[in-house]
């Protein structure tokens, strides 16, 4: 299967890495911004075409599909550029910074037939996997879901600390973790959302704190904080109060109540989140079947995002 990576940041990164380890799986192309940076990348990988023209990416013969890691303010458009030509599309979290734009893109993929994913990590994190399967199992009730997703941001940067040609958002791509996570724990959407926001960077021009509470219809509650101003370890923790236990879920690693690790082995192929979301895209397009986390699946949490944001 021939793959055109879109983004040669960190996150596409993430993806190349993980991609190494799938087998039957050839980066043809990498199309991304600064064409120093691309060629850079593309050198460092070993991929044979780079280019900031996606065009030119996807005439690349052969191509299959392309995974989307650009700046999510050309998410949609591109998603719906690599639908009209035929390829199927997986697009890293968040699909889209508004609801008309996310709802552009799923008519795009009703319209093509093709697979269109949402890169939502936190649904194949071996630790939320873990959770996960036992909630189906009837094993644990999800009472309390409460989450901190902590950085410190000043300038437009990515996580190699090179600047960004784009602005980080709390809700539209930090909350968007958990919003959508919370929504597939629970299997229910959000029936009452409220959303507050501290004030508004001088120069980026973003708010640097928030604070977002949910519950679903079976009175399950989530209570996130996000923060830009954190100056400590950086990242988004989780901690599920359940019926039978307590839980505690950091990327790929869970503990439980009392902070005793819990082995995960057995739970998927691979312990890495990035690896096993792009698994599930390639066995979908295999498969010929719909991905979870397909962009229909993450529609609403983009409908419940869109209403946190009326909250403000």
């Amino acid at each position: 299967m021939k793959i055109v990576m879109v983004g040669q940041g960190a996150f596409g990164q993430k993806h190349l890495n993980g991609l190494e380890n799938i087998d039957g799986i050839e980066v043809v192309s990498l199309a991304g911004g600064r064409p120093e940076s691309v060629e850079a990348v593309a050198r460092k990988y070993g991929i044979p075409h780079w280019t900031s023209d996606l065009d030119e990416a996807l005439e690349q013969p052969g191509v299959d599909a392309a995974i989307l890691a650009s700046p999510t303010q050309m998410h949609a458009d591109q998603a719906v550029e690599v639908m009209r030509a035929g390829k199927h599309v997986e697009i890293e979290i968040p699909i889209a910074d508004s609801l008309a734009d996310a709802r552009r893109i799923d008519a795009a993929q009703k319209e093509h037939g093709v697979v269109a994913m949402a890169g939502h990590t936190r649904r194949f994190n071996p630790s939320h996997q873990w959770v996960h399967n036992r909630i189906k199992a009837g094993e644990l009730t999800l009472q309390h879901l409460l989450v901190q997703t902590f950085f410190f941001r000043r300038r437009n940067i990515n996580l190699e600390g090179k600047p960004r040609s784009w602005t980080d958002h709390l809700l539209w791509h930090h909350a968007c973790h958990t919003v959508d996570l919370f929504q597939y724990q629970t299997g229910e959407t959000a029936s009452q959302v409220q959303c507050v926001e501290g004030p508004h960077h001088p120069e980026l021009g973003i708010a640097m704190d928030m604070s977002i509470g949910m519950t679903v219809p079976s009175g399950a509650v989530c209570t996130l904080a996000l923060s830009f101003n954190n100056d400590g370890p950086q990242g988004t923790f989780f901690r599920y109060i359940c019926d039978n236990g307590t839980y505690i879920a950091r990327y790929d690693d869970l503990f439980d109540g009392k902070e005793n690790a819990i082995d995960l082995t057995g739970v998927a192929v691979s312990m890495n989140g990035i690896e096993l979301q792009d698994r599930e895209f390639i066995a979908a397009i295999r498969e010929g079947r719909e991905p979870n986390s397909s962009v229909a699946q993450v529609l609403p949490a983009m409908e419940t995002l869109d209403r946190l944001e009326q909250c403000l």
